[in-house]
């Protein structure tokens, strides 16, 4: 049976709506505090069971939900819950496992390169259960290796430390493996992330269908992806953007080792655009990191978003097409779409939208739990 914890009466807190979460300053704890790690039920204020979730008395999010039984994640249901993870993204060789509350595993990433893997725990619970977790990986998958991507900064906010090492203790050297139909090299141990950002393969391939016969600039550009996948489906001309310069140099080795024509700068984007507002593209993608990570950050990241769109409408050329996304998961769809309408009017363009974009299926959105629900994007087709 599990320890039980209560939703303090007062304002209503989003878990009697059915998020994941719990804050510390809205649950009330009978005598001593749940061990840091542990699972606890959690119920309203009447006593009726809101389910039950890891505790970290040391995090502001001092709960979090992994079922909505009372039933505690040690033993069959977190063998059940990463192999049902694992199963959903059957026949995908690189793609997101295991995406944390979306998969009932809260603060558990696992991605998948073809038969490496990388583990994220990001909570005080899931790092605690790392072995279990590695055991079963193991078991279902058989990896080469799996690298402990420990690294992240909101481990602080659990109370742990920060590190990043292979299951087996040997050092794992970056590798070439083909990804969307190019070859790219993975760094499993010091690349972005967790070796390569894997959200928007599905984009590339799409994005990549429009290119033929356009010149083609890839903003923010990372290691290439979308102007590696636009140069090898016919694009006429591949200039990419980013100001990491580690970026770039995997973007050119990538280009050279693929055949493709495609050029990589180290360049700050808005500056460029400023620099180069005689120039003309035909296909445009907008892919930057998040510019809202918290709340009152907002209002600028909209102003900039709106920038942004619009220095790249002005060099669009008639018929040309801009692929613009954000990852930024408090600017929501609506509010996107606004600033770019904003951003067409002051460019003077007319401009449709073609399609809505949004994270692809190996990220599941989870109902009632927002900040799962973050990569919005829109293609947009320029009239006049």
């Amino acid at each position: 049976m599990l320890r039980a914890i209560r939703i303090r009466p007062g304002p209503p807190a989003r878990s009697l709506r059915g998020h994941p979460w719990a804050f510390l300053g809205e649950v009330d704890v009978a005598g001593p505090p749940p061990v840091d790690g542990d699972c606890v039920e959690l119920t309203d204020p009447k006593g009726r069971c809101l389910g039950a979730g890891l505790w970290n008395g040391k995090s502001q999010i001092a709960w979090r939900r992994y079922s909505r039984r009372p039933i505690s994640l040690d033993g069959a249901l977190l063998e059940e819950l990463v192999t049902a993870a694992v199963q959903r993204r059957a026949g995908k060789p690189v793609c997101r496992l295991v995406w944390s509350e979306a998969d009932s595993l809260p603060g558990l990433v696992i991605d998948r390169y073809n038969d490496l893997l990388t583990v994220q725990a990001l909570t005080c619970g899931i790092d605690r259960r790392l072995p279990q977790i590695l055991d079963i990986l193991q078991r279902l998958l058989k990896p080469r290796e799996i690298v402990l991507r420990n690294d992240a900064a909101t481990r602080k906010l659990e109370g742990l430390d920060q590190h990043i090492r292979t299951a087996s203790g040997q050092p794992l050297a970056p590798c070439w493996m083909e990804v969307g139909g190019v070859q790219a090299s993975v760094d499993l141990m010091g690349g972005q992330k967790t070796g390569m950002y894997l959200d928007q393969l599905d984009q590339h391939a799409r994005v990549a269908q429009l290119a033929k016969g356009r010149r083609v600039l890839d903003a923010f550009c990372n290691q290439g992806g979308f102007g590696l996948a636009c140069a090898k489906a016919g694009a006429t001309s591949v200039l990419g953007l980013d100001s990491s310069e580690d970026a770039v140099v995997a973007a050119r080795a990538a280009a050279e080792r693929n055949g493709l024509n495609a050029q990589f700068e180290v360049a700050n984007v808005f500056d460029w655009f400023t620099e180069h507002r005689e120039a003309t593209y035909d296909l445009i993608i907008l892919d930057p990191p998040p510019f809202a990570r918290s709340k009152d950050s907002v209002p600028g990241a909209v102003r900039g978003y709106k920038e942004l769109n619009l220095r790249a409408l002005r060099l669009l050329s008639p018929g040309g097409i801009l692929a613009t996304y954000s990852c930024s998961h408090r600017v929501t769809e609506e509010m996107y779409l606004e600033l770019i309408e904003d951003a067409a009017s002051d460019a003077r363009r007319e401009a449709v939208v073609l399609e809505r974009t949004s994270q692809p299926a190996d990220h599941p959105v989870l109902l009632n739990f927002p900040e799962s629900r973050y990569l919005k994007g829109f293609i947009i087709e320029i009239r006049a």
